[in-house]
Order: C-alpha cells, then structure tokens, then sequence
C-alpha cells in the first residue's frame, strides 16, 4: 500500500531539516557513548596497579635472592679454579706460585678473576704455605669479602 501525499516545497524542506538535524543529534550521541566506553575509568586503572604491585611484592625478593645466589655459586666456582691452578703449579714446577698474577703469566689461569661479591680482583686472601719459614707463594686463596653468606658462613672461610 503506497500513501501519497501531496506537500509543498516549503514543507518539504523543514521536514528534510529537522529529520537530518535529528539524525546529526543522534550519530554524535552515538560517538560520545562509543568514546565513553573506549576509555577507562580510573578506578579500572587503580585496580590494575594494585594488581600489579602485588605481583611485584612477590617477586622482586625471590630475583634479588637469586642474583645473590648466583654471586655465590661464582666465588665458590672461581675459588675452586684458583685452588685447582695452584695445585697444578705445584706439580708442574715444584713451588708454589709467588702470587696469583703469576699464576695467569704462566697460563695456568686466563686471568685473575674478580671476586664476585665485592667485584675486585685486589681483595682476595692469599694464604701461605703451613710450615713453611718464608711466607712466600700462594698455598691457598680465600674471599675478602665482608659478611656472611645466604647459608649464614662467613666468606671468609670459604
């Protein structure tokens, strides 16, 4: 069923105005609700970084353990390589090496390793040979670092 009605121009136009004026209206409407629910509000984002903090506060102490643990594993490794050169020095030339740079001049070791927890190759401990009267050469080394270690020894005694 098809309904005509016969309207002048003038009519047709207001009419044609407001329907556009209205649908203007009505699409802005539209962007500022679809603005409105792209953003976040700030209680949205205060949840997040409560969230974030939390996983924070249970994390960084277990990576800062970590990385001291490591530190430890490398004295403990490096005191084991220093001691094994030693020991082959002794073997090789009947003494014992007058200090550790000796040891890396003659190739027994690459280079004089720093001590991991204090990071200076001038802190380490060197001990003489027991018995002897001259405390000449190197019979053992030892860390200088001050403290204690995570298993509560001193580094001292390692």
């Amino acid at each position: 069923m098809l309904l005509t009605v016969q309207v002048s121009v003038k009519t047709t136009l207001k009419v044609t105005a407001r329907l556009s004026l209205r649908l203007h209206l009505a699409g802005r409407a539209l962007a500022l609700q679809r603005a409105r629910l792209c953003g976040f509000t700030l209680v949205e984002l205060m949840v997040v970084m409560a969230i974030i903090a939390t996983l924070l506060t249970l994390a960084l102490p277990r990576y800062f353990n970590s990385v001291d643990r490591s530190r430890e594993a490398v004295l403990r490794q490096d005191l084991h390589i220093m001691r094994d050169a030693i020991d082959k020095f002794l073997a090789d030339r009947g003494r014992y090496p007058a200090t550790l740079e000796e040891l890396a001049e003659r190739r027994y070791l690459r280079k004089v390793p720093p001590d991991p927890i204090t990071d200076s190759v001038t802190t380490w401990i060197l001990v003489a040979p027991p018995g002897s009267e001259s405390p000449e050469g190197v019979y053992d080394v030892r860390s200088g670092a001050p403290g204690n270690s995570l298993d509560g020894e001193a580094y001292e005694s390692w």
